[in-house]
């Protein structure tokens, strides 16, 4: 049986130990005892990412990641009424520590029960929130599993990803010529300037219902009397339309070397990366049907919605593991508004425990 106090005291302590990517080892060292309590063994793969491996046939994929996006340090969990919230200065961490927790509550209650289950393997990322990392870089010979559920999704768990776009990220460097901004002026080239016009020729915010363009960074300049020389700024774009996405690609190419005409004199250098590619959920998948027919079974049904996200499961896919994500019961996540509903949390772990004890 689901154990709420229990759920919920092991998502606060999941947040309250930081994990911003690429800084995940003590989440890590946090989890591989319990894994190993629960009987798994439990490895790493070179680049880090957690795996544990119940001994069986034909093994189903439990998945999260560890890592959180900023401001993710020194997070203050408390509950108030249903919810989980942080205090404000913070995001919670929901994001995806709603999901280790639900699956790792799913798995112990199983373990309790002596419940007879299907076997499992779990896999816990790194770097999940910078693009897809710790999944594009996970060691597949250790994966055992063809069908995996993905904890990754907003909402309550019956929230099913149903789509998920192509995403690409982009970084350009502008160099252009410094030079007295107070007394020479004029023998200057402006980076900034230059990147400034770049960016006003390129799209911004939603384009339609399936795309999106984002300029997110930029640096420049290093004192304020200078002509600056050298200007960076790096954004993405994303879509689930396979044609709008090429022309994108094909919009922000053009705009950059239009701009290399107009100032010949400055350099442009851009750098394009593919992080992960679209896909279309197959409602006659069996994992799908697996999904959806515990969910109806637990009185909830099925919300499958596209999303403008893109989750471990893209990369799943790419590696030939069929896959769903579900909902973690997170909401508003990536801000400091973010919180978690404990009765969602709740039906997530028993989602889990559920969906791997189905027909055993």
């Amino acid at each position: 049986m689901i154990n709420e106090e229990r759920l919920v005291q092991s998502f606060c302590e999941l947040v309250k130990i930081d994990s911003p990517s690429d800084e995940e080892e003590a989440v890590a060292q946090h989890l591989i005892p319990r894994l190993e309590k629960l009987g798994l063994q439990v490895a790493r793969d070179a680049h880090g990412n957690v795996i544990a491996t119940e001994p069986g046939e034909n093994p189903l994929l439990l998945s999260a990641h560890m890592d959180t996006v900023e401001p993710g340090r020194g997070i203050k969990p408390s509950v108030i009424g249903d919810r989980v919230v942080s205090d404000g200065t913070t995001i919670l961490g929901g994001d995806c520590k709603a999901g280790v927790a639900a699956i790792m509550e799913g798995l112990e209650s199983i373990i309790e029960d002596k419940k007879a289950h299907r076997p499992v393997q779990v896999v816990f990322t790194r770097g999940e929130e910078i693009g897809l990392v710790g999944a594009s870089n996970l060691d597949w010979s250790m994966i055992k599993c063809r069908e995996a559920v993905v904890f990754d999704g907003n909402g309550p768990v019956n929230q099913i990803t149903g789509s998920s776009p192509t995403y690409m990220r982009f970084d350009v460097t502008v160099k252009g010529r410094a030079a007295h901004a107070g007394v020479e002026p004029e023998k200057g080239l402006s980076a900034i300037r230059i990147a400034t016009d770049i960016i006003n020729q390129l799209p911004q915010g939603r384009l339609d219902e399936e795309s999106t363009f984002n300029v997110g960074l930029i640096s420049g300049g290093s004192v304020r009397n200078s002509v600056p020389a050298l200007t960076t700024f790096g954004g993405e774009f994303r879509s689930r339309n396979a044609e709008t996405f090429d022309l994108l690609k094909m919009q922000l190419l053009t705009t950059l070397e239009q701009t290399r005409q107009r100032y010949r004199e400055a350099t442009i250098d851009e750098d394009l990366e593919v992080m992960f590619q679209m896909y279309q959920l197959d409602p006659d998948e069996s994992i799908v049907k697996l999904a959806t027919r515990v969910m109806g079974e637990m009185g909830m049904a099925p919300d499958i919605r596209p999303s403008g996200g893109g989750t471990d499961g893209n990369v799943f896919r790419l590696n030939g593991i069929a896959n769903v994500v579900v909902g973690m019961s997170t909401n508003e996540m990536h801000t400091v508004n973010e919180y978690v509903v404990i009765p969602d949390l709740v039906n997530t772990a028993k989602f889990c425990q559920q969906v791997v004890t189905f027909g055993s």
